[in-house]
């Protein structure tokens, strides 16, 4: 009869089969666990509503007698699947202040989120969600108003002869300006 140095190989073979399998196993659950994890923790680890700076127009497309302008702003824009580099974001209102000066005010009314538009017959915005009108600069102009706060204003700079403008969104609703991440 032949003897064997290590009488129990077959429980050790069966450990290491079982850990191997177990290994196996867990990179499979594992690798879409970590996966999924990281994209659902993805918004946070982003620079939220800072907006990018993106040219909208010319300088002398904009009126010297303060009337504002209509831009569409075209930024590029990127999710997990697509990259677009150029689609309409939003819209503002362009006007000079000053000879040099150029006040960006957002389209969306800060009552409700509907899109004012400008009435140059009456030299005013006006919210057809409220009835409601702002002055040429942004201000309410109707005390019976119910938005909780003039238009927005966004960050805008004059390079040369472009118009340059960081856009973002805003909370409707409240008395503050929130910038939307």
């Amino acid at each position: 009869m032949e003897t064997h140095p290590h009488p129990d190989v077959g429980p050790r073979r069966r450990f290491l089969t079982e850990a191997a399998a177990g290994a196996v196993g867990a990179c499979c659950a594992g690798v879409p666990l970590v996966s999924g994890l990281v994209a659902w923790l993805d918004p946070l680890s982003r620079a939220g509503g800072g907006g990018d700076w993106v040219q909208v127009a010319e300088l002398a497309s904009v009126p010297t007698d303060g009337t504002p302008i209509r831009v569409t702003v075209v930024s590029g824009r990127s999710d997990a699947w697509t990259r677009d580099s150029a689609v309409p974001v939003g819209v503002v209102y362009l006007r000079r202040s000053a000879p040099g000066e150029v006040v960006a005010l957002h389209s969306v009314c800060p009552h409700a989120g509907c899109f004012i538009d400008y009435q140059s017959d009456r030299r005013n915005f006006f919210c057809p969600c409220h009835d409601s009108t702002f002055a040429v600069d942004g201000s309410i102009n109707d005390p019976r108003s119910p938005s909780p706060r003039a238009m927005d204003t966004l960050a805008v700079e004059v390079r040369g002869q472009g118009v340059w403008l960081r856009f973002q969104n805003f909370r409707p609703g409240i008395p503050t300006k929130v910038v939307l991440a």
